[in-house]
């Protein structure tokens, strides 16, 4: 976990930022009384101590928080690796990435002073989420984006002849949550449902979720298609979801939907009712992000202290 080391603020855009006890941040704006404040993607700008470090053989000035422009400097965060979309904890406040680097202007007072300027190379900018003031010495939480697929299973809702409304319902449910890279629809196809999942899975996603296709019906492939994928089944979030669905239907017991991994991929089949599948996705949200970090790599503790 990183940590801030200073916040600062400039009146005018282009100069070194002076440290300040505390920083104001607010939704469509930015930080109170900087220049670069407003309602565009580049509200707040941060910079690592590490990348300070870079700089040492080639300044001849103290490189102190704020001389390279950056309203927060932090410690302990690889910023330049962290994926757009990503989300920043600071206390009360929320930030997310928008932008990594920007164009280097050599005639701004910072390249004038420094002789260089890392902050095109390795600096990030955010926007403000959620409002709150922001003081040294504070945590800095990474919450990863988490990137899913949504595919609706349905015959008539390929062809055009029902509105697909379940998965839409899921992309709205998961608004905040994780961002949706994909929603497409596809027939009750065994094979064009299983190259689709194969797509997702080589294009690095972390979450699939089909809509449809889980019941007794002959064309009812989905839990087919999705074992004929995975290399690791995962029968605990589909016992999960029937177990809480079976409080609210008993037709739930019927449901055939399965779940599994594929490379650092994980899909779960929900039904195609709309109301349904949202509900079955309520049940794992919960757990959603402790598992994408531990499909990545980024956790490996799940016991309770």
């Amino acid at each position: 976990m990183g940590k801030v080391i200073s916040v600062n603020i400039s009146e005018r855009k282009g100069t070194i930022k002076h440290p300040v006890e505390q920083i104001e941040l607010k939704i469509n704006h930015g930080i109170v009384n900087d220049a670069h404040a407003g309602d565009w993607h580049r509200q707040v700008s941060l910079l690592d101590l590490s990348s300070f470090d870079k700089m040492h053989n080639r300044a001849s000035v103290e490189l102190k928080p704020g001389i390279f422009a950056e309203n927060i400097t932090t410690e302990g965060v690889d910023l330049w690796h962290l994926p757009i979309g990503t989300r920043l904890e600071i206390g009360e406040t929320l930030l997310e990435i928008t932008q990594i680097g920007k164009e280097c202007h050599r005639h701004c007072q910072v390249f004038q002073q420094v002789g260089d300027c890392v902050m095109p190379r390795e600096g990030i900018f955010v926007k403000v989420i959620k409002e709150g003031t922001v003081r040294a010495g504070q945590d800095i939480k990474i919450i990863p984006i988490v990137r899913v697929a949504i595919l609706t299973v349905s015959d008539k809702g390929s062809t055009g002849e029902r509105a697909d409304l379940s998965g839409p319902a899921l992309a709205e449910a998961l608004q905040g949550k994780a961002i949706v890279m994909m929603q497409e629809i596809v027939p009750d196809d065994f094979e064009q449902i299983k190259d689709k999942l194969i797509e997702y899975a080589e294009q690095g996603l972390d979450l699939v979720f089909t809509t449809g296709g889980t019941g007794f019906a002959p064309r009812d492939n989905t839990p087919e298609a999705t074992m004929a994928v995975v290399e690791r089944p995962t029968p605990g979030i589909v016992e999960a979801i029937r177990a809480q669905s079976m409080k609210f239907t008993p037709f739930a017991m019927l449901s055939r939907a399965s779940a599994g991994i594929r490379g650092k991929t994980l899909i779960i089949n929900f039904p195609g009712s709309p109301k349904a599948a949202v509900e079955c996705l309520e049940v794992f949200l919960p757990v959603m992000n402790h598992a994408v970090e531990t499909l990545r790599g980024d956790a490996c503790e799940c016991a309770r202290p």
